[in-house]
């Protein structure tokens, strides 16, 4: 039997891959046109209720809302129910391009309990969040610069606190009568139309009726005859025990220019685009310069250094070698814990696999916004997908360093970095479950990720450790000493800790400008789509990384320390550190979380975030620091 190739193992799994996401992509329920013709039924689903002051997502009828008769939850991929999705039918049905004017869509008396649930939601400034034809429900606001383009809020309140009628104290209102509003964009030519739009206005009203009628009711507070959809009444509904709540709706269309293509630019544009451009442009032209500035003084010192050290070699080789020349016996010594190393760099090629095919597929449309959950489900199949990378990658650098136990460092390379990444999620998932949010991951999908991670990862990571072990060992371009040299005192600022710490600011410094959109999107219930952007971002974190090692490698040889391995990989995943620093900055600075288990919840996760990205950028600095050493010891003539 002839040798397996990786290419033959790799090449039929992603394309497998592409294949899927494509066919996801583009079949999921929703995601594709319809056309609508007038009087076709419409249905509007519900989704979660969300807080950006909880950050803990619950399911819409955990509320006292009025309910259908019978609830049916939609078809949920991977990355909505990780993300909290829970979208079910809902009592709200209308008639393509028939307007509704106010209709009772039920009453409910609430008890102790469904009041309490109502007050802790209005004061934790719950949105309720609807879809119409996978669009999501909007509420139309002012931009502050005064302009009149449209912008929205994602979803509406589900009330308000204020006084009323003179009252001293607070009180507690719902919105209970909601005004859609259906934007659609009509085919001259067969009549038939696209949703391009979903609006509501909500309105808290305490409706009044002499009767109730179970198959049509009438409110004395709505006129149903004429568009003037409430009149009489403008007192608001208050949340009261043992008070009965009328919810109602109405219903009108409009018709738009806006092609279905473009139905989402008003959803995406929630940012100010003007200060999110020049912030990112701003950011790039420093970035580059400075990378170009370091370019430039590496490549003429280095090269002065080569054409010295070759010249001394043919006029004088009794001349004492000093610099980095003289610890060319010893720079590719194994380092101490070589094995934890090589697990860490393979977890990075992993990582870094991951995030560039899932960048590919954004850019290509694939993880658009209107494709929920399309991002998260990408993320957690490429990860799993990538363990063959993994494998591989470690047990090279493992064979390099002359390690015999393969099997364990495969399973050290499948199991340390995603056990750590489990155990803190199932801890989070616990304390979300106990507040009896949506967002907690169902049994199911859990035991779903763990078959994923032990019956597929697993075996690929065993995969590429077994292709890569097979491999020839990558020889050194010159000879290790058998004793190892004593490493002469270092100046302060090349101390270990110092060095580290100063190389990781210039990696951060390349994102943290976007980094503050990206917590934004998911902190702040905002949508990220500026995936070219966020690429051309990560391009130059990948080359100022590497940059800023190669850097701080070569003044540590030229001070005769030849421990360069761990220093490498630390001085660019140093960045991590500042990135959960950030982190804690924007927390106190932009969010307005006060409960205990939100705060767990958003370190929690922002510390996962952090260690993901140390792991990524330690590995792109060790490997450029790694070519960039043997690449400078293979240019020099050495005895």
């Amino acid at each position: 039997m002839g040798r397996l190739h990786p290419n033959r193992v790799i090449s039929p799994i992603l394309f497998l891959f592409i294949l899927i996401s494509y066919a996801h992509s583009f079949y999921l329920p929703g995601v594709a046109p319809r056309d609508f013709t007038r009087g076709d039924p419409l249905q509007v689903k519900v989704n979660k209720l969300s807080s950006t002051k909880t950050q803990l997502p619950y399911d819409y009828y955990y509320l006292k809302f009025c309910k259908p008769q019978k609830i049916m939850n939609s078809a949920e991929n991977l990355g909505e129910v990780l993300r909290g999705d829970r979208i079910e039918n809902s009592i709200y049905t209308f008639h393509m391009r028939e307007e509704q004017p106010c209709k009772a869509a039920c009453r409910t008396k609430l008890d102790a309990e469904a009041t309490k649930n109502f007050k802790e939601k209005i004061d934790d400034e719950y949105r309720v969040n609807m879809i119409l034809d996978n669009l999501p429900v909007a509420v139309l606001r002012q931009r502050r610069d005064g302009s009149q383009s449209t912008t929205y809020e994602h979803g509406f309140r589900v009330g308000f606190k204020g006084n009323y009628a003179g009252s001293k104290a607070e009180k507690y209102f719902i919105n209970n009568h909601l005004s859609f509003r259906v934007m659609y964009h009509r085919d001259l030519e067969t009549d038939s139309a696209r949703i391009v739009g979903f609006e509501v206005t909500p309105n808290s009203i305490n409706h009044e009726y002499k009767e109730w009628d179970e198959k049509n009711p009438q409110l004395a507070t709505c006129n149903q005859n004429t568009k003037n959809i409430i009149q009489g009444s403008t007192v608001p509904q208050e949340v009261e025990k043992d008070k009965e709540i009328v919810f109602s709706y109405d219903v009108s269309f409009k018709e738009s220019d806006i092609k279905w293509a473009s139905r989402w630019d008003t959803y995406l544009l929630m940012n100010d685009d003007q200060i999110h451009w020049f912030s990112i442009i701003n950011s790039l032209m420093i970035v580059l310069f400075l990378s170009g500035m370091v370019a430039m003084i590496m490549m003429r010192t280095l090269y002065r250094d080569i054409a010295n050290y070759n010249q001394l070699e043919t006029q004088d080789e009794a001349q004492e070698e000093t610099g980095w020349k003289l610890v060319h016996g010893d720079v590719f010594r194994a380092p101490v814990n070589s094995g934890l190393l090589c697990v860490y760099v393979g977890t990075g090629v992993q990582i870094l696999a991951m995030t560039l095919v899932t960048m590919i597929f954004a850019l290509l449309g694939f993880l658009s916004p209107s494709n929920r959950g399309g991002l998260m489900t990408a993320m957690v199949l490429l990860w799993v997908f990538m363990g063959l990378f993994a494998g591989y990658s470690s047990a090279r650098l493992y064979k390099m360093f002359k390690g015999t136990e393969w099997k364990r460092n495969t399973l050290k390379t499948a199991f340390l970095f995603p056990g750590i990444l489990f155990v803190i999620f199932f801890v989070l998932n616990a304390l979300i479950w106990g507040e009896k949010s949506s967002g907690a991951v169902p049994f199911g999908t859990m035991f779903a990720l763990v078959c994923l991670w032990f019956g597929i990862s697993v075996p690929l990571v065993f995969v590429g450790s077994y292709l890569g072990f097979k491999k020839p060992a990558m020889e050194d371009p010159v000879k290790t000493n058998k004793i190892p040299r004593q490493v002469p005192e270092q100046a302060w600022y090349m101390t270990p800790i110092f060095s580290v710490l100063i190389g990781g600011i210039l990696p951060f410094g390349a994102v943290f400008i976007e980094l503050f959109f990206i917590l934004t999107s998911i902190w702040l219930n905002q949508f990220y789509y500026i995936f070219g952007f966020l690429f051309i971002v990560f391009v130059i974190l990948v080359v100022t990384c590497a940059e800023i090692t190669v850097v701080l490698c070569y003044f540590q040889l030229c001070s005769e320390d030849y421990n360069w391995w761990w220093r490498a990989y630390l001085t660019a995943g140093s960045s991590a550190l500042y990135l959960f620093l950030y982190s804690i900055f924007y927390f106190f600075t932009k969010l307005e979380i006060t409960k205990l288990v939100s705060g767990i919840l958003y370190f929690g996760y922002m510390s996962i975030a952090s260690f993901a990205f140390f792991v990524l950028t330690g590995t792109i600095g060790f490997y450029a620091c790694l070519w960039f050493v043997r690449k400078i010891y293979s240019s020099v003539k050495i005895d």
